[in-house]
């Protein structure tokens, strides 16, 4: 970086960290003054992609993670680190690489910490993120579960849920060790640990995410982002982020959940005090970010006062938060208040950006510094009376006082001058239309005004130390703090989205089911407008109505049910409201959805191939207590091909045990409609249209009963295509429809595999890993008594 501006490193060091890539900063780190020979420099910081915590390279939004992988055989650990917060997650996962990517997928990480012996494994699931490959030596469980417990001053790391995740805590030391290289200081009090366990959230995997609007790896458009919906309605960045993690781990148990419905429903309900809240809340500086800057000696003098700023603002926000008794409004701690008075009373009112010319502190604040800032004033209003005072001594006109950078002060005379240069006058330098002077007593004042200004900005430089320090050791209690303000942020946010776009509180039950009345995609209603959104039931009930088939053409709203089914069930586990005039929601282990079409070449996979390896994974997943939402399974290869592929799902998410999944399955194969005759569970639902003659109108809503035929013709025809291609392929499909009638399957005559025996069929369909012993002997007595028969 030689050549390049000190004020102006900023906007490359961005460039160069979006890039992935890493910064060395070096500086001086002895006193230039007293040094012998060349100033030492050592690098002070490295500046990396996960590690950085300079405002200008991070988005308040978002959490900036550097993450740590730790596969092993029984369970793989990661590790993901905000250096920014001090935000430290343990997490113990299944040891597959699904399982890898899909968390990968949910923490979005800014950098990636890996053991080298590990790249074969690790290196095709993180593609496109920044990866440090590190030496094995650094993912040491033991090592880590110390470091922690001094960290956190505990003796056990039981409290916390994962003393005995030996690969989680591997994880753990190799994101500290990293941070540590990049010369943070990890100090006790500003690291908070939390261990995230599985079954307390519900899992998303990268597909679902990218369908439900969760995806922000790539920029999305408005009607696509569930996200910045969301998070546009918080005020604090703490909130932003507080909201984004909820988005990202709907939760699976019950009483938190109605914990928080409940609240946002307080919120919900006193318009007055909401607004209140939220106007306090404007203007809260990132309290959890300042903290951390200040802890490491990042932070500027501006910074403080924003601290300052932010503590001032604490008194409101606790009176308006504790009109709630539902919101547990801690106490506000001593140490906020008496840190707040202190920032007062130490800074002045116009804070300057930088150290570089002092005047940070008020006077008053400290003796010492007062005392050097008197010396200075006293020489400084002498050097400014010289001037006068030497014309009037020596009788010289023309002659003046000044400063230069390089030769300090000087008197200076002009050849022209007659009259005789006093004695105690000595010749500093000669310029061609005269000399400059100095006297010994303007070298005395001279050096206490350039001394004072060194030690003036040393003092400050001491005393700022000592306010950052008395910061850090209120740290644990301002970070307590700041989650709070972020939770309140979030509920809040939570409580104004759900006055504005109309939405309910779903009523929580843990039985699987899903009743939804008059529900709304939340995107694409704001892109419409008021009302213009056609709004739709949906009702799985099992056993009865477990699957619902929803027939209908291209362009009729298909793909928007499916994903508003998906949005309204994810926010319900946010405990959030939902868009609907009512909804009833069975808690779900995951969402899994096979919606859209994209390749993914650098794998060597095809759109349809895609698609079958993420039906494939939502079939081998999938439980009971999961949703399952396909859009148009098997429409990448030939006709027959795709709906034989459909039927043959269908009719195992119906029969096979160990799913037993509520599934919303949409298709235009219209002849997939004629199996609700034998598959019991499965009710049939269409996209309403109306016909007029050639025209078609999508009314976009969702009514009881099957398709009976597509309308992939008129959907060309609306998109443009030419006249005489639209008239050739009606001519073609009636061809096509005289050769081959499309009858509705009967029992002789259906779409499905090449005939076998029932329970052949059923014993291919059975999976053995998950079937227990007693399960099995039933299911033998069953088949033995119907081969008799």
């Amino acid at each position: 970086m030689a050549g390049i501006p000190y004020h102006a490193s900023e906007a490359y060091v961005g460039k160069l960290l979006r890039a992935g890539l890493r910064v060395a900063v070096c500086d001086q780190v002895e006193d230039a003054e007293v040094a012998r020979g060349l100033v030492k420099r050592e690098v002070v910081r490295v500046l990396t992609p996960g590690t950085v915590l300079e405002e200008a390279y991070l988005d308040g939004s978002k959490s900036n993670y550097v993450v740590a992988i730790s596969p092993r055989l029984h369970h793989h650990g990661i590790a993901a680190l905000d250096c920014s917060t001090g935000e430290l997650a343990l997490i113990r996962m299944d040891p597959s690489e699904a399982a890898i990517r899909d968390e990968l997928a949910r923490l979005r990480p800014a950098e990636i910490i890996a053991a080298d012996a590990e790249r074969s494994v690790l290196q095709p699931l993180i593609a496109g993120t920044p990866v440090t490959w590190v030496e094995a030596s650094d993912f040491d469980a033991r090592a880590g579960a110390d470091r922690l417990r001094t960290m956190l001053g505990v003796e056990t790391l039981a409290a916390f849920g994962c003393e005995e995740w030996p690969e989680a805590l591997a994880a753990g030391h190799a994101a500290l060790a990293y941070a540590e290289r990049t010369h943070l200081r990890l100090k006790p009090g500003l690291i908070r640990l939390h261990a995230e366990h599985p079954q307390a959230f519900m899992h998303l995997d990268s597909g679902t995410r990218r369908s439900l609007g969760l995806q922000s790896g790539r920029e999305l458009p408005a009607e696509e982002d569930l996200l910045r919906l969301m998070g546009e309605e918080t005020t604090t960045p703490m909130g932003a982020r507080t909201l984004r993690r909820w988005l990202d781990q709907p939760l699976r148990v019950r009483e938190r959940l109605d914990s928080r419905l409940e609240r946002v429903a307080t919120l919900a309900a006193d318009a007055l005090g909401r607004g209140e809240l939220r106007a306090a809340l404007k203007g809260m500086p990132d309290l959890e970010r300042t903290v951390a800057r200040v802890g490491q000696g990042l932070a500027s003098p501006r910074e403080l006062r924003q601290l300052q700023r932010g503590l001032e603002l604490l008194p409101a926000v606790h009176r308006a938060g504790a009109r709630w008794e539902d919101l547990a409004a801690p106490p506000l701690p001593a140490a906020s208040t008496e840190l707040q008075q202190e920032l007062v009373r130490a800074l002045v009112d116009e804070v300057p950006a930088t150290f570089r010319e002092g005047g940070v502190f008020r006077a008053g604040y400290d003796p010492e510094l007062d005392a050097i800032r008197e010396g200075s004033r006293e020489a400084r209003e002498w050097i400014a009376q010289l001037e006068g005072a030497e014309r009037e001594r020596t009788g010289i006109r023309s002659l003046r006082v000044g400063f230069n950078q390089v030769f300090g002060y000087y008197i200076e005379v002009g050849h022209a001058n007659r009259e005789p240069i006093p004695a105690d006058y000595t010749r500093k330098q000669t310029l061609v239309n005269g000399e400059r002077y100095v006297t010994p007593e303007l070298k005395e004042k001279e050096s206490l005004v350039l001394n004072a200004r060194s030690a003036m900005i040393g003092r400050e430089h001491g005393l700022f130390r000592e306010l950052a320090h008395r910061i850090t050791s209120a740290g644990s209690v301002l970070l307590d703090v700041a989650a709070w303000v972020g939770e309140l942020d979030a509920l809040a946010a939570l409580a104004q989205l759900a006055v504005r776009h109309r939405w309910v509180r779903p009523e929580l039950r843990e039985e699987p089911g899903i009743q939804i009345t008059g529900g709304r995609h939340p995107l694409v209603e704001q892109a419409l407008g008021p009302g213009r959104f056609v709004p739709n039931d949906l009702h799985l009930d099992p056993p009865d109505a477990r699957i619902v088939l929803l027939s209908g053409p291209n362009m009729a709203g298909k793909s928007t049910y499916l994903r508003q089914a998906g949005i309204i069930v994810l926010l319900a586990q946010v405990g959030s409201f939902v868009p609907a005039e009512a909804a009833v929601i069975g808690l779900c282990d995951r969402i899994f959805t096979r919606v859209g079409a994209h390749d993914e070449l650098a794998r060597g996979l095809s759109t349809f191939m895609v698609e079958m390896v993420e039906t494939a994974h939502i079939l081998s997943h999938a439980t009971a207590r999961s949703l399952l939402i396909f859009d148009e399974v098997g429409r990448g290869t030939s006709t027959y091909d795709g709906v034989s592929i459909a039927q043959a799902i269908l009719e195992y998410l119906h029969d096979a045990p160990q799913i037993h999944s509520l599934t919303i399955f949409a298709t235009h194969y219209h002849e997939l409609t004629a199996l609700s005759e034998r598959l019991p569970s499965l009710a049939n639902y269409r996209m309403e249209v109306r016909e007029e003659g050639d025209r078609v109108v999508f009314l976009h809503q969702v009514v009881e009963g099957g398709a009976d035929r597509s309308y992939g013709i008129h959907v060309a025809k609306l998109a443009g295509i030419p006249p005489q291609v639209v008239v050739r392929a009606r001519q073609i499909l009636q061809a096509l429809e005289g050769e081959r009638p499309l009858e509705p399957p009967d029992a002789s005559a259906q779409l499905q595999l090449p005939i076998e025996h029932p329970i052949v069929q059923e014993l291919q369909q059975l999976d053995l890993e998950r079937v227990s012993p007693r399960e099995a002997l039933e299911r033998l007595f069953a088949w033995q008594g119907r081969g008799r028969d």
